[in-house]
């Protein structure tokens, strides 16, 4: 009775049997998978996927009465010929990973059994995705597709029928699978692999540039039929880039010449990527430096600097344009405005009014240009003074160093004015990194959240394709405005940044030493 129990359980008021217990392992639903795997190698051998013993194939044992995420792993073995394994051959592991079953050796010539060397991928996939089945190859087109621009990260299409097998997409969809750098061992992509993952949330593929992809979906029918679909598209995208034609368009028209990875005089790669436009909150700054530091000294000196500069002509026509905001404010009931007196009523008069006004702003964080140019002026006598210093991330030195060295072109887009963001990068413990910038936009280009700045800005960088402009930031709806522009666009994770709606479909990185 003691041994009975200890290899059952109860399963809602009957009995099973524990999927660890030798019963278990050698019961129908594990040779059946076994079998299943034997299988699907002999038909990806024909496919080009698996040979000279490369790739390999996992799948969980389907059992409804387990709960997915514990149950049982049939995995391939590493240094087989795939087309001729058979069921004695596979590994049974369990959901942690543990190996629970392992092949018989063989007689030579054959080598002594081995786990794949992909078990440490494979399990990233089941553990953060709850795959039920994942896939390795190494079809040619998997290989090639990532050598057509050594420089890319990414491999994206659209409008391709084919996209309609990958879940989650469409016809009309962008897909967009990540690329990982190859590495002299399997196990040693485990890392990298992870972040890919993380980095991408829609994603059921990884790219291994030069070497093949892995695949994973919620069993292994979908497994198989997103492995077949994948190739197809990197096939499609390869016969495409040989007529001459763009697949990551709708179009698919003729390749713009600055879209394809050419030689530089120099000899070295041209990037195809041209430009680099940056946000400052969030991606090259923390927002905390924003918030505790340039807005209150801001507010804490409205008052002061316009009374010190009240004549100016500068300081006068940030007033005009204080007061033309104001009085659309009035109209429009925006809490906080207040009316500002003509020049008759005093200077004392019109300053508090306006510090009023300005405070109200502040609070509010409107992302205003009378608001923005009156807070560049005072921030620019807080850096000559040397009360302020710029603050970036310890990434952003050396990227933008690494950028303009390779021929990339860097702007930055805040809704803080051009004379702050050149303050700010003026002035840094890094010393001036305005060497690296070649352009400053700001709210007079038009809001941030809004398709046709981004419109605005590609006209003004004068590039043939928006797609050779990457757009980085931390806000969410930025990034879907400028991909609405045809920009590429990746999100910035920082600490102290808000957090993103799920599946929101973008590439995430949190140091500039990625891109």
């Amino acid at each position: 009775m003691a041994a009975a129990s200890a290899a059952q359980l109860a399963v809602n008021g009957g009995v099973k049997m524990a999927t660890n217990s030798q019963a278990y392992l050698e019961g129908d639903k594990v040779k059946q998978t076994k079998s299943l795997i034997a299988e699907l190698c002999r038909h990806f051998y024909n496919q080009g996927w698996v040979s000279g013993t490369g790739g390999s194939i996992t799948i969980k044992v389907h059992d409804d009465s387990v709960p997915k995420s514990q149950q049982l792993i049939v995995m391939s073995p590493s240094g087989v010929q795939k087309e001729r394994m058979v069921e004695e051959d596979m590994y049974i592991l369990s959901s942690d990973g543990s190996i629970l079953s392992a092949p018989l050796a063989k007689p030579t010539p054959h080598k002594p059994p081995k786990c794949s060397d992909c078990a440490p991928l494979f399990m990233k996939a089941y553990q953060m995705r709850n795959a039920g089945a994942v896939i390795h190859s190494h079809g040619m087109e998997s290989c090639l597709v990532t050598m057509l621009n050594p420089l890319a990260k990414e491999f994206r299409i659209t409008h391709m029928e084919m996209i309609k097998g990958i879940q989650g997409h469409g016809y009309y969809d962008e897909l967009v699978v990540p690329i990982i750098e190859n590495t002299a061992y399997e196990n040693e992509l485990t890392e990298s692999l992870t972040e890919a993952i993380k980095a991408y949330p829609k994603t059921t593929a990884v790219l291994v540039r030069n070497h093949g992809i892995y695949v994973w979906g919620d069993s292994w029918i979908s497994a198989k039929t997103q492995s077949e679909c994948y190739h197809y598209l990197f096939d499609a995208a390869i016969k495409l880039h040989q007529l001459g034609l763009d697949w990551t368009t709708p179009s698919h028209g003729p390749i713009q010449n600055a879209k394809i990875s050419a030689l530089a005089p120099n000899g070295s790669i041209k990037p195809s990527r041209q430009c680099i436009v940056l946000d400052i909150e969030g991606t090259t700054t923390p927002i905390s430096f924003v918030t505790d530091v340039l807005f209150p000294y801001a507010r804490n000196n409205v008052g002061r600097h316009l009374d010190a500069t009240y004549d100016s002509a500068e300081t006068q026509q940030d007033i005009k344009l204080l007061r033309a905001q104001v009085q659309q404010d009035l109209e429009n009931g925006v809490a906080g405005a207040v009316c500002i007196p003509s020049d008759d009523a005093g200077k004392m008069e019109v300053i508090a009014a306006l510090v009023a006004n300005v405070e109200a702003m502040i609070k509010a964080d409107r992302k205003i240009t009378a608001l923005k140019e009156l807070q560049g002026h005072i921030w620019q006598t807080g850096f000559q003074n040397n009360e302020l210093e710029g603050l970036v991330f310890d990434d952003v030195p050396a990227a933008l160093e690494k950028w303009t060295a390779s021929g990339i072109k860097v702007y930055i887009y805040s809704s803080g004015s051009r004379l702050a963001q050149r303050l700010l990068f003026g002035h840094t413990k890094h010393g001036d990194l305005r060497k690296h910038l070649c352009g400053f936009f700001d709210t007079t280009v038009g809001n941030k959240r809004e398709t046709k700045s981004y419109t605005e800005i590609t006209a003004s960088l004068g590039v043939d394709n928006p797609s050779e402009i990457l757009f980085v930031t931390d806000v969410y709806q930025e990034a879907t405005a400028a991909k609405a522009a045809g920009l590429e666009v990746i999100i910035s994770i920082r600490p102290g940044n808000g957090p993103l709606p799920d599946n929101h479909g973008f590439r995430t990185i949190r140091s500039f030493s990625e891109i």
